[in-house]
């Protein structure tokens, strides 16, 4: 993968969020992707580490999921907060996992994100379904380390 600046274009990126968007109209669910080099650290326990700087524990229904990328490191995680670990089975993120990766065997980061934002709205609309007085309670922008 290249490095955390490189990874997306600026057209990528806009791409990436506007997916965010999209999956978050069908959810209650909150999207949030961060880009950073390297994790200096399991990549999941990193993920967790940006999720609470992040301060997206902090939605009505803890409902927040982060897609984190290590670029150099060539890995990622995905992290729910309590509202969704509290419902869903273990292996909830299986299947946006495996699109990700699918897309990102293939040097297709951008597809790979966007397959997978797309992914996760759809699996968080079974437990977390848009509601017409939601708010959207985190920035869609992308955040880097």
């Amino acid at each position: 993968m290249p490095k955390a600046n490189l990874f997306l274009t600026e057209t990528e990126e806009q791409e990436v969020i506007k997916a965010i968007q999209k999956a978050e109209l069908n959810t209650s669910g909150e999207i949030r992707i961060h880009i950073e080099g390297k994790a200096n650290k399991d990549s999941y326990q990193r993920a967790l580490d940006v999720f609470n700087e992040l301060n997206m524990h902090q939605t009505e229904q803890r409902n927040g999921v982060l897609i984190y990328v290590a670029t150099e490191d060539k890995k990622f995680a995905i992290c729910g907060d309590k509202g969704i670990n509290d419902v869903v089975a273990d292996d909830f993120w299986d299947s946006t996992r495996d699109t990700i990766a699918e897309h990102f065997k293939k040097g297709n980061f951008k597809d790979g994100l966007v397959a997978g934002i797309l992914n996760a709205g759809v699996q968080l609309k079974q437990f977390f379904p848009w509601l017409t007085d939601d708010e959207n309670e985190l920035s869609n922008e992308i955040s880097k380390g």
